[in-house]
């Protein structure tokens, strides 16, 4: 079983104007026309994300590659480097209170993260589709 963003979406609609709109044919019609609108506001959407990935401003183009590079660097100290710290003060019996290295708030960086990926499953999918044409 595959994952349509599109008629997931469409059929959530569908769902709710089933409360607001009786008639069958009317609630198709209203289902298609926001389902259409929620499109074209994606593939606006991928044109600005492919301008600004072609830009050379760095400031444009390159927000994104730092934000990965940012949650990389916090991934990469808040699962080996604090922890090969706490060891080898521990090992080495350094007169150090390891409560005082700093901890990162994972759960908001997984977040951004995940945000930046595209929430990961759904960028699976395409990537699947892609593959499969």
């Amino acid at each position: 079983m595959t994952f349509d963003p599109i008629t997931a979406v469409v059929d959530l609609i569908k769902t709710g104007l089933e409360k607001w709109i009786p008639d069958a044919n009317e609630r198709e019609k209203a289902a298609l026309t926001i389902a259409t609108q929620v499109h074209q506001i994606n593939l606006a959407q991928t044109e600005i994300n492919k301008i600004e990935a072609a830009s050379q401003n760095i400031f444009v183009a390159g927000w994104r590659p730092a934000i990965g590079w940012i949650c990389g660097a916090g991934y990469a100290y808040s699962f080996v480097v604090q922890p090969f710290l706490v060891f080898l003060v521990t090992v080495f019996q350094v007169p150090l209170n390891t409560a005082q290295l700093p901890a990162l708030d994972i759960g908001e960086m997984s977040l951004m993260l995940a945000n930046l990926l595209g929430f990961g499953a759904m960028r699976t999918y395409e990537k699947v589709k892609a593959n499969g044409k």
